[in-house]
């Protein structure tokens, strides 16, 4: 981006011209579409957060494991993740 677009906003005049570029407004909170994430998959990204964290990157032949893992109960997956935790 140049200087301009950051001094003195966007230009709208120059919109989709080659070489032209200007800031995008920030998202309105209020417009979002909701959707909310199931809970197995926020387990599921929770847990590779948990295992990246503790040094143990998930590698490509761990999915089924961490699939099984997910559909466990939330207080199990806290858990497992405490465990995790406690290897720092």
């Amino acid at each position: 981006m140049t200087a301009t677009a950051f001094e003195y906003g966007p230009n709208p005049s120059a919109a989709g011209q080659p070489g032209s570029d200007y800031l995008l407004a920030p998202p309105d909170p209020a417009t979002r579409v909701g959707s909310p994430i199931d809970p197995r998959d926020r387990r599921r990204l929770d847990l590779h957060a948990a295992l990246t964290a503790a040094g143990i990157p998930p590698r490509p032949e761990d999915r089924e494991a961490i699939e099984h893992l997910s559909a466990l109960s939330a207080g199990i997956n806290s858990t497992i993740q405490r465990w995790l935790r406690h290897t720092l």
